[in-house]
């Protein structure tokens, strides 16, 4: 159990979940541009990834300024919603509309992320 004593511990427990949300996408980036059929589709979820990426390195360097470890509990929010985007993965449908649910699937990681 994390202490939030200051306003510094809870800066550093909510920069952890942001981490790990960051993490979490992008291990399950690459499942959901395997499971696109669309081209374009493919593309955006590199992109998606690419910026996951930047956002890690720079939640690196916050971390590296404040003397804190990135390491923490897993986000539980993004946890839930990977895991909707793994069962749209698995669904059986056709392929435009699989595209569709992936989008949305995306769409639910980036609004959390705002």
């Amino acid at each position: 159990m994390t202490k939030l004593n200051t306003l510094r511990d809870l800066l550093v427990h909510e920069l952890q979940d942001i981490y790990s949300a960051e993490e979490q996408i992008i291990a399950a980036l690459p499942k959901m541009e395997r499971a696109a059929t669309s081209e374009q589709l493919k593309a955006s979820f590199r992109v998606l990834r690419v910026q996951a990426q930047m956002h890690k390195l720079r939640l690196e360097r916050v971390f590296s300024e404040l003397g804190a470890s990135p390491g923490g509990k897993p986000c539980k929010g993004m946890e839930g919603l990977i895991k909707e985007g793994e069962e749209v993965i698995k669904e059986l449908a056709d392929p435009q509309v699989k595209d569709a649910a992936l989008i949305g699937a995306a769409q639910r990681v980036e609004h959390y992320e705002m």
